[in-house]
């Protein structure tokens, strides 16, 4: 079955085809970052009205590449949720009414499902069971995962996501839009022993996190240099930046092998945007090697939001017998706040 599949929850349009028995077939994507940049920060009208100008010819694009004609799709799959109202809403109207003019069945997939499944495009590619360390700009959360549909939740944050953390402390920092990767391209000159920043939870029993109070502890710092010898010369701001890097990654690790530990599994998934994080792959990979086990990762083209993911998970819930396939109807809800257990079996 040949499965074409739409992302646009918030500043990524992303238009990809799967094949339940070829894997991923082709992918497009464009990002809005530039767009953004003006503004410091995603705006939701924006995005939507670009979401609507880039679909299509994406979805042209994609097919070209794929050797593939409207005639060839079996079904249409898109992200129903979480994330943006009005963005999420462009992706499901083409999706649906793509459907609809086909006589095709429309599958509604779980952002999250996407970013926890997109290891799986990667070769080695983990087998079930394993731990899923899902941590992007809206989300942290540890997952048990045994096999597709059948998610436990072990731990989430509590407030900030992880890359929040990162987003809003290079936004005190004046680093610009997107602030998270200009943060960790920062970080690579500094000295991350310089400033002891907190690591919140760390000891913890549980396998929650937070980093509201990290954010908080940068921006005392911040002042604090600043009383003392005016505004940060490039040396100050580049071990600031990597003193907060430190501080992210190492909850973010000690609570990933943490979950290991407790649930006796030997594959650890890293998926979604700080997954690129240079830093946190190398501590996780050398952490699971010392555990007998292994570290996997999305390729870095994956890691942000993309309609690979969304066409590739359709098709593993097919294959699961997940998925409605009678194409009945073509009603629809977009969902903003979704939690990720609705959709587990």
């Amino acid at each position: 079955m040949i499965i074409i599949g739409f992302e646009s929850s918030c500043d990524e349009t992303g238009v990809a085809v799967a094949c339940t028995e070829r894997g991923l077939l082709a992918h497009a994507l464009h990002s809005q970052i530039a767009m953004h940049r003006e503004y410091g920060g995603v705006v939701p009208e924006l995005a939507s009205r670009d979401h609507i100008q880039r679909i299509l010819p994406l979805t042209a694009e994609v097919l070209q590449k794929a050797g593939l004609a409207m005639g060839d799709i079996d079904a249409v799959a898109y992200t129903a949720g979480p994330g943006l109202a009005g963005a999420l809403l462009v992706g499901a109207s083409v999706a649906q009414s793509f459907a609809w003019a086909r006589g095709l069945p429309a599958i509604p997939i779980h952002h999250l499902e996407g970013h926890l499944l997109s290891p799986l495009l990667a070769q080695p590619r983990p087998e079930f069971p394993f731990v899923a360390l899902l941590v992007s700009g809206g989300h942290t959360q540890l997952m048990r995962v045994d096999g597709v549909g059948h998610y436990e939740l072990l731990g989430e944050t509590l407030d900030d996501a992880a890359g929040e953390a990162f987003d809003k402390t290079a936004k005190l920092m004046g680093l610009g839009y997107p602030g998270g990767p200009a943060l960790s391209l920062l970080a690579e000159k500094g000295d991350a022993a310089r400033y002891d920043l907190p690591r919140p939870l760390l000891h913890s029993r549980d396998l929650d996190f937070s980093f509201s109070g990290l954010k908080t502890a940068v921006l005392t710092r911040l002042k604090s240099i600043e009383k003392e010898s005016g505004p940060l010369d490039s040396t100050q701001q580049a071990d600031l930046a990597a003193s907060t890097e430190a501080a992210i990654v190492d909850v973010l690790a000690a609570k990933a092998i943490k979950a290991m530990k407790q649930t006796g599994l030997k594959s650890l998934v890293v998926a979604g945007g700080v997954g690129a994080n240079r830093h946190l792959r190398a501590k996780l990979q050398a952490a699971m090697k010392g555990l007998g086990g292994e570290a996997f990762f999305p390729p870095l083209e994956f890691c942000t939001d993309n309609g690979a993911m969304i066409a590739f998970a359709a098709a593993e819930r097919v294959k699961a017998g997940l998925a409605d396939l009678s194409g009945d109807s073509h009603a629809f809800t977009v969902h903003p706040r979704w939690d990720l257990q609705d959709v587990c079996v």
